[in-house]
């Protein structure tokens, strides 16, 4: 319809320009209209009418068009708003929801000022804050917890000059694979049945706090240094040897040692943006003390705001709390490409209630369980400092 319009209002400007060509010609000769230009204006504005209708019944109908519309809205069923997960909370307290699975989902942001989130973002959110593994670039998010094979390549294939003729060698690449499984993690978290009640109290953001606390915590340390039995294979377990301090000095590093554990990864790694330090707040406090032979610091505090990255010899520095502290034979810093380093949550952050767990204490428990696992790739890419002997 619109277009129509436009065609209308086109034709209408463009015969208004031919009436006036005809007029300055005439007026050009200080004369007025013969009986051959009268009647080439009379049919112009016949036809500047007709455009001028057109145009008129075509902006009704649009007109109507958008009333009818604002008018049906009355009798289309309103689609009910997603519950909240303080609605759903509650609605597991009151016995009338057994249990509930929070998926991740994208979430429409409706403002620059608002930035609603599903609950599952909101207790990953915290538990981000928390533990540092949680955001490493290599998190793959599966529905199911059926186990995940990854291929690795351990070689790559070998390339050799030959002479014009001469046959080309069938060099293979040499591939392997990681296998994640899906570990329950989980935990039990309570309320006082009088909050639960208070419709005043935000009980999903209370809740998404303590299990992103809870979770991030102990998700962090296993990732970090689980054993890989029965459990994910730790990425500081997992990472391969790069340098070992020097003795008698309590495991300590020195600055050289730090710059040669992260030259001990090979360049294509280095060049990588996942590229890291990572160590604890003792040790991050040791590095921050380092100088280089002109007595300059090697450790560049981020800029204040969330994009802000702390940095060691140009590299970027994470900290982990489930890192060791410097000492004898302790794996204290890693240095590597993070992305190498997969992580695999399976399925949702699954969650159940019960009213009878705590009842003589009045409290409502809800219990809080997740699936996950991790592995390193290559533990070529990240390379670990460990505390030289006594």
């Amino acid at each position: 319809m619109s277009e129509f319009i436009t065609s209308q209002q086109e034709l209408r400007n463009n015969l208004i320009t031919q009436v006036r060509e005809v007029l300055d010609f005439a007026d050009s000769e200080g004369r007025g209209l013969d009986a051959e230009e009268l009647s080439k204006i009379n049919s112009i504005e016949a036809d500047i009418a007709k455009a001028d209708s057109g145009i008129a019944v075509a902006q009704r109908s649009a007109e109507r068009s958008v009333e009818a519309s604002v008018a049906a809205k009355g009798f289309i069923p309103a689609v009910a708003e997603e519950r909240s997960s303080g609605d759903i909370f509650r609605a597991m307290a009151r016995g009338e929801q057994r249990s509930h699975s929070f998926e991740k989902r994208n979430v429409l942001v409706p403002s620059a000022n608002t930035v609603p989130k599903s609950f599952y973002d909101q207790v990953f959110s915290v538990a981000r804050a928390v533990g540092p593994m949680l955001e490493v670039p290599g998190i793959i998010q599966t529905t199911s917890g059926e186990d995940l094979t990854i291929p690795t390549l351990s070689a790559y294939s070998a390339m050799t000059l030959k002479g014009a003729g001469a046959a080309l060698d069938d060099v293979e690449p040499t591939y392997s694979s990681i296998t994640l499984q899906s570990f329950k993690i989980g935990g039990i978290i309570q309320a006082a049945s009088e909050l639960v009640t208070d419709a005043g109290f935000d009980l999903g953001s209370h809740l998404a706090e303590q299990a992103g606390n809870g979770m991030g915590y102990a998700v962090n340390d296993l990732l970090t240094v689980g054993d890989g039995s029965s459990k994910p294979n730790g990425i500081v377990t997992a990472s391969g040897a790069g340098v070992t301090g020097g003795t008698g000095v309590a495991g300590a590093f020195t600055a050289d040692e730090l710059i040669d554990l992260i030259y001990s990864v090979d360049s294509a790694t280095r060049r990588k943006p996942s590229m890291a330090l990572m160590m604890n707040t003792s040790s991050i406090g040791a590095a921050r003390k380092l100088k280089d032979t002109a007595g300059n610091y090697l450790y560049n505090i981020a800029q204040v705001g969330p994009a802000g990255q702390d940095t060691f010899a140009g590299f970027n520095v994470v900290e982990n709390p489930h890192m060791a502290d410097a000492g004898l034979d302790a794996k204290s810093v890693i240095a590597g490409s993070l992305d190498s380093y997969k992580v695999r949550l399976a399925g949702g952050l699954d969650v159940a209630s019960s009213t009878d767990f705590a009842f003589q204490n009045d409290l409502v428990t809800w219990r809080f369980t997740m699936r996950l696992d991790g592995d390193l790739t290559s533990n070529t890419e990240i390379k670990h400092f460990v505390g030289g002997a006594s």
